[in-house]
């Protein structure tokens, strides 16, 4: 297993989810408590906060839609060390298709392949879009390393995966056709992936701190400035994941979740001017590979492109439209 598999073992043990795995939060304190350990996992390690998320997500639909048998199965391959992702991109020119009993095609920005033992997948069939669980060591995928050649979230093993043909059995499918995209689950919860975002943007106050306390510099009036900024900005991406969790059984229909969109581009505003900041602050020393700020910048550059967030925007443009979102305090 990668170092990053390593990790991402030992960070759900620590968590108890190997035994009592994380299910749909039930409160705003369920919610809070789950979205803070994504946050603390973002703010040192975003690619390893990618992959606890993904793994939150599929154990969440699989507990939501299974049946009572795929669910025992699955604590069964938890507590047996499971590691699981969701895979729900398509591969352009080859989507996956399922017929039968039989997957070809293939899926793209395949987040921790290689690394998982489960992956979660939507595959087109007849009937609609159906979600299979996958044991991979069973449906072994091949793997396309040579394509994920980006500047950040190197260490997310995101590559892409294809299958000829591969025979799963009938317990592999989750739920009916067409569940994964029910509301408010599917918008609602990319809070988990945002919590993650707002991590990183905590991560970058901390190391240009670090490095202007380390160097002498952090006295300089320029420097205390932007480290004050920094952590306005900070504050900001975590009030409001915060904020938007604690709406969440407040709000119903369009409004919640247009919520979790404006959470998604505040975060993301907030994450950028913070990558701009430190680059400013820490200069020259913090490109270079071994600095501790380096890879946080690449990676959450990246991280917050995916995915894209102009239909997000859109989204809450039509909700101040309709009168859904209004500011208030």
């Amino acid at each position: 297993m990668s170092a990053v598999g390593v990790l991402l073992a030992a960070a759900i043990r620590k968590q108890g989810w190997d035994a009592d795995p994380p299910r749909d939060p039930q409160s705003s304190e369920d919610y809070l408590r789950l979205l803070r350990v994504l946050y603390a996992t973002g703010r040192q390690d975003l690619p390893l906060g990618r992959l606890l998320e993904g793994h939150v997500d599929a154990v969440q639909t699989v507990e939501r839609y299974g049946s009572a048998a795929q669910v025992a199965r699955l604590h069964d391959a938890l507590r047996a060390g499971a590691v699981l992702g969701v895979w729900n991109a398509a591969l352009a020119g080859e989507p996956l298709r399922l017929v039968g009993n039989r997957l070809t095609g293939g899926k793209s920005y395949a987040s921790g392949a290689g690394v998982l033992s489960h992956a979660l997948v939507t595959a087109e069939s007849n009937d609609g879009v159906q979600l299979t669980l996958l044991d991979l060591s069973r449906v072994e995928p091949a793997i396309d390393r040579e394509w994920w050649r980006v500047t950040g979230m190197q260490r997310s093993e995101t590559h892409q995966v294809r299958w000829d043909g591969a025979p799963i059995d009938a317990g592999d499918r989750i739920g009916a056709p067409d569940l994964y995209a029910t509301e408010p689950f599917f918008s609602g919860g990319a809070l988990r992936f945002v919590a993650v975002h707002a991590g990183g943007v905590a991560g970058i106050c901390d190391r240009v701190r670090d490095h202007l306390v380390a160097t002498g510099r952090a006295d300089d009036p320029f420097q205390a400035a932007r480290l004050a900024e920094l952590f306005c900005l900070a504050d900001l991406a975590a009030a409001t994941v915060r904020g938007t969790a604690q709406s969440w059984f407040e709000l119903d229909g369009e409004e919640r979740l247009a919520r979790v969109a404006a959470a998604r581009l505040t975060v993301a505003e907030a994450g950028q001017r913070a990558i701009a900041l430190a680059q400013e602050a820490v200069g020259l020393a913090g490109h270079f590979i071994s600095h501790p700020l380096s890879a946080m910048l690449t990676d959450l550059a990246v991280y917050l492109r995916q995915p894209a967030p102009d239909a997000q925007r859109l989204r809450v443009g039509r909700a101040v439209q309709s009168g859904a979102l209004a500011p208030a305090l």
